[in-house]
């Protein structure tokens, strides 16, 4: 996997967020590996900035009961 724009994304997020990172990636220290900054998702499925793929079993990075970018919530909030 490939990490490099999120090693430069981290490096200046540092700068403007404490820890340079949102809740839940603050686990990350613990396990000396640079966070994934998430850049789309859909279903169960999320994608970084530098394209690694991952399967969010979580559902920790939002609130995602039915998925992210669930069809029917991304058309009722466009109707909105």
């Amino acid at each position: 996997m490939r990490y490099k724009k999120s090693q430069q994304l981290f490096q200046r997020a540092q700068h403007t967020m404490p820890g340079g990172v949102s809740s839940p990636v603050r686990a990350f220290r613990s396990v000396d590996h640079v966070p994934p900054f998430i850049t789309r998702a859909k279903g169960a499925r999320l994608w970084d900035c530098d394209n690694n793929e991952y399967i969010d079993y979580v559902g920790s990075w939002g609130t995602a009961i039915l998925g992210h970018a669930h069809e029917k919530v991304v058309r009722s909030v466009q109707e909105a």
